[in-house]
């Protein structure tokens, strides 16, 4: 790798000499402007608007533009007499935990290399105490005619420098949140979680760009003389009218482009809601058939409406199913019992009745038999008195 800085590592008393060189590089695809009309290259030239005429590049000098708009010459002989240390030296001004740098400071990533063998023992040593401290330097350090703020932590076997934006380069995000009180639920939290388990991580190594790759495909069919393969259209979004709708349909989008693979916690089951069929009186048919011809057309619907059910809860179903069969048999059983015991009951209280009514019956006969006994005992009686009364007489007579 090329270095586009040489300098040294201020730490206390401790100089080490180092190279600065990029830790980054950009893959994207860069374009020249053209004339549409015959394909010419579109050139700038560098004019001065005094003298109307093209300059040479070491007739190009610096100026500072003021804010009446005119021009203050700077010199690079001006710029090397800049009162700051750290003209060419990376100053370290303290160590800090890493978790205290907020990243929108963080910009571009530089490597440090030690330069020459006598900076291979500090280097090293630095190196080392930073990884043993889990701690990063903060330094300030003058690249391309500014002073910048950095952070040098260790990755690997190399110290890496990020430039850092000043604190008073980021901007506060007032006006970004929610003006208006939003209240999330904890089942939507709860889905939320879902959908990140159900995510997972990702090894960043299995991430490309995309459409750079496409538009390299374009580039390579325009030049063999081909069409360009077409790209299928955006995908048009959707307007969200239920978040928990959503949330449940990422959660199944996101488990199935995965092959279903996921935690356990991550699973989410909502039941849909079915209204349930009103129930029929059974016909007063009675007896156990009847009873029991119910329960079984219950059990029937109850299975059809079951079977409705989705396939990822299948197994559930179908053990509530033999549930709700074993439940419906007890009930028709405990239906047909109840049933007999009443139509046994039922017997038993007509041929009671019966019984009391032939007694009844024969009562009457036997108060009528009595009352035609005692009539005819009063009339032996009495014929017995006329019979004495008769005699009587003739004997009187006589």
């Amino acid at each position: 790798m090329r270095s586009i800085w040489n300098g040294a590592i201020s730490f206390g008393l401790v100089s080490i000499p180092v190279k600065l060189m990029n830790a980054t590089e950009s893959h994207a695809v860069s374009f020249r402007q053209i004339h549409t009309e015959d394909g010419g290259r579109i050139r700038y030239r560098k004019v001065c608007e005094l003298e109307d005429r093209e300059v040479s590049q070491a007739e190009i000098g610096k100026a500072y533009e003021d804010a009446d708009g005119s021009m203050i010459p700077i010199t690079d002989e001006d710029l090397s007499h800049l009162p700051i240390p750290t003209a060419r030296t990376i100053e370290i001004v303290a160590f800090v935990p890493r978790e205290r740098i907020d990243p929108l400071q963080m910009g571009t990533a530089y490597y440090l290399a030690a330069s020459g063998a006598p900076a291979a023992k500090p280097y090293t040593l630095l190196r080392e105490a930073l990884g043993r401290s889990d701690r990063v330097a903060i330094a300030k350090f003058a690249l391309r005619g500014r002073e910048r703020l950095g952070m040098l932590r260790v990755s690997g076997d190399a110290i890496v420098m990020h430039g850092l934006l000043w604190p008073d380069e980021v901007r506060t995000p007032e006006g970004v949140a929610p003006d208006a009180g939003v209240t999330v639920r904890e089942k939507e939290l709860d889905l939320a979680d879902a959908l990140m388990a159900t995510l997972g991580e990702i090894d960043l190594d299995d991430l490309h760009d995309e459409y750079r790759e496409a538009l390299e495909e374009v580039i390579a069919a325009k030049a063999a003389g081909e069409a360009p393969p077409e790209a299928p259209g955006p995908a048009e979004p959707g307007k969200v009218l239920d978040l928990m709708a959503a949330l449940e349909s990422s959660v199944r989008a996101a488990r199935e482009s995965r092959g279903g693979e996921g935690t356990g916690t991550a699973e989410v089951r909502t039941l849909e809601r079915r209204e349930r069929p009103a129930r029929r009186t059974p016909k007063e048919t009675g007896g156990k058939k009847s009873t029991s011809t119910a329960a079984g057309k219950t059990a029937a619907g109850k299975t059809q409406a079951r079977k409705s059910t989705s396939a990822a809860r299948k197994s559930t179903a179908e053990t509530d199913e033999k549930t709700a069969k074993s439940a419906k048999s007890a009930h028709a059983a405990h239906t047909a019992k109840t049933a007999q015991t009443a139509k046994s009951a039922k017997t038993a209280k007509t041929a009671q009745t019966a019984q009391t009514a032939k007694t009844a019956q024969k009562t009457p006969d036997r108060s009528t038999a009595r009352k035609t006994a005692a009539k005819a005992t009063a009339g032996s009686t009495a014929g017995k008195g006329a019979t004495k009364k008769t005699a009587s007489s003739r004997r009187r007579g006589a």
